[in-house]
C-alpha cells in the first residue's frame, strides 16, 4: 500500500508547521508585507497561478467562484500552467505539500483549487 500524501492550504502568514513538508506560494505577486526569508519557502511558483485577467475578473467575489475555479481549471490545462501543475504534482508525490497564498479568504482563490486538484 503506498502512503498517502497530505495537500494542505495555508496562508503565507501563519507561522511555519513542523509537517508542512514542501511549502510553495502559488501567488502570481509576492505578498505585501513578507520577508523572502520569513516566508519560509521551498518554492514559488508563480506560473501556476491565474491569468491576470481572470484574477482580475474574479476580484475575489465569492458569487464567481465556482465560475472562476472552472475558468482556472481550464487555464490548467495548457501551456506554462500545465507544467507547473505537473511539478506541484511531482512534489506532492508521498509526500505532504502545502500550497501558500496571501490571499484573505484562502478557501475562495486559486489555492483552493490547487489543493483540490492535488489532492484527487
Amino acid at each position: 500500500m503506498t502512503a498517502r500524501n497530505e495537500v494542505r492550504l495555508r496562508r503565507i502568514y501563519d507561522e511555519k508547521s513542523q509537517d508542512d513538508g514542501a511549502r510553495v506560494l502559488v501567488d502570481r505577486l509576492w505578498p505585501r508585507g513578507m520577508s523572502k526569508s520569513h516566508a519560509a519557502l521551498d518554492e514559488w511558483c508563480k506560473d501556476v497561478a491565474p491569468s491576470a485577467a481572470l484574477r482580475k475578473w474574479y476580484g475575489h467575489d465569492p458569487e464567481r467562484f465556482e465560475q472562476f475555479a472552472d475558468r482556472y481549471r481550464t487555464e490548467l490545462e495548457g501551456g506554462e500552467a500545465a507544467e507547473a501543475l505537473k511539478h506541484l504534482r511531482s512534489l506532492a508525490a508521498g509526500k505532504n505539500l502545502t500550497i501558500l497564498t496571501a490571499t484573505k479568504d484562502a478557501s475562495i482563490g486559486e489555492a483552493a483549487v490547487l489543493v483540490d486538484l492535488l489532492s484527487s
